[in-house]
């Protein structure tokens, strides 16, 4: 299936940057799994711009402009939410506030939870991420976000659809209590909080585009890797 040029852009992006990489890896869950996603090995100015450029894109594309502020969660989402709302500014012309929080509340100073912008009654807030595999950060900021008033949130927008059940449901075959499905984390947090959720791109569209496309002059997924990625989704896949 033919995906979109930003989309085969940005997969081309995370290789090269060494985002996105296949071997064996042991994630927080105690998964093994045969690709991570890190969006720490975003660090020069370049990177960061082209990285903001993607996520504008994408949201610009899939939820419009019907939000007021991008919220990205400390640590990661601090950075991701900045380049995204100059990003946003060049390429769509409006003016996004971008607000992240603190992992523990400042009392002097610029003082509260919250990291740039205020967020007020009325304000609807797109939330942005790199990854999400269990929605624990999504449990934690959620609350953060309600407590500061009647704010609206508007969508997730994540890098990366990892589209494996949540790592809370690895011993359990339903994760949605009884529908008979097992739910990416995307889509237990869109069932959880009523928001909608996206990435900028699903894994069965990096894999599908790797193994059949060259990226840096090679094959990236080779007929190995390919059979590691199908064990893995055979346990871990989300329905």
């Amino acid at each position: 299936m033919q995906i979109k040029p930003y989309k085969e852009e940005f997969i081309k992006f995370m290789v090269s940057c060494g985002a996105l990489s296949f071997g064996d890896f042991v994630l927080k869950s105690g998964r093994h799994s045969p690709f991570f996603m890190n969006a720490g090995a975003y660090t020069t100015g370049s990177q960061l711009a082209k990285l903001g450029e993607f996520y504008a894109v994408a949201i610009h594309e899939t939820f419009g402009d019907d939000f007021d502020v991008l919220f990205g969660p400390a640590y990661k989402g601090i950075p991701l939410s900045v380049a995204t709302v100059i990003a946003y500014n060049r390429l769509f012309g409006k003016d996004i506030r971008y607000c992240s929080n603190r992992k523990e509340a400042k009392d002097h100073g610029e003082t509260g939870i919250l990291l740039g912008a205020k967020l007020h009654d009325g304000d609807r807030v797109m939330m942005i991420e790199d990854v999400t595999t269990s929605g624990k950060s999504i449990d934690e900021t959620v609350p953060v976000l309600k407590a500061q008033g009647k704010i609206k949130i508007t969508g997730l927008m994540v890098s990366l659809d990892r589209q494996e059940k949540s790592g809370k449901h690895d011993t359990e075959t339903d994760a949605c209590g009884g529908c008979g499905k097992s739910l990416s984390a995307l889509e237990e947090i869109s069932g959880r909080y009523g928001f909608p959720t996206a990435a900028i791109i699903t894994m069965k569209e990096a894999v599908d585009y790797l193994t059949t496309e060259p990226c840096g002059g090679k094959i990236i997924i080779t007929d190995g890797i390919k059979s590691s990625i199908d064990k893995y989704y055979t346990e871990f896949g989300a329905s």
